[in-house]
């Protein structure tokens, strides 16, 4: 690969994260569970390895991936928000934030899913595919509405999206 193709896309650091919810996945299990072919799985690992979030043998590297989520996921993958749209809660108004924050009058941020149940403010997902895997995987919706918390919310909701993101990353 050259180098421009090295950089570090969303869709790298969601395969990242399902690889430290559930070591040892092969690429062909990846792409199933993230909807996903199986070379665009091999490329993210690629990327994701040259990132520093994998090491060689695909183990997921906690350390730098905590960091990266913590400190970097904003600035690199910011939230994008729209119109008025049906979908999947998302940030603070989904698990585990949406049993300690309260939503107030404002509408909650949900990513645009056509089996939504809930209308909301549209926030992009950081992967097309976030509301399938999700529905799929409780842990890696819980990662990616945590994510989605330190990408687009409030100081409140940053520091208590910290705090559980480093128990789920840390195992």
């Amino acid at each position: 690969m050259y180098a421009c193709d090295m950089q570090l896309n969303p869709q790298d650091l969601v395969v990242a994260l399902k690889l430290t919810l559930h070591p040892g996945l092969t690429f062909q299990k990846l792409a199933d569970l993230l909807g996903l072919s199986v070379s665009a799985v091999h490329r993210s690992v690629t990327r994701a390895k040259a990132a520093g979030l994998l090491l060689a043998d695909r183990q997921p590297n906690r350390h730098a991936i905590l960091e990266f989520v913590l400190h970097g996921v904003r600035y690199a993958f910011p939230a994008v928000r729209g119109r008025m749209t049906r979908g999947m809660p998302t940030a603070y108004a989904a698990p585990p934030l949406s049993d300690l924050i309260h939503a107030g009058l404002d509408p909650i941020p949900v990513w645009p899913d056509a089996e939504g149940e809930v209308r909301g403010e549209l926030f992009k997902p950081l992967f097309r595919f976030a509301p399938a895997a999700a529905r799929a995987d409780s842990k890696l919706y819980e990662c990616l509405s945590l994510i989605d918390a330190l990408r687009g919310g409030r100081a409140r909701e940053r520091n208590l999206a910290k705090e559980h993101l480093t128990r789920l990353i840390n195992g």
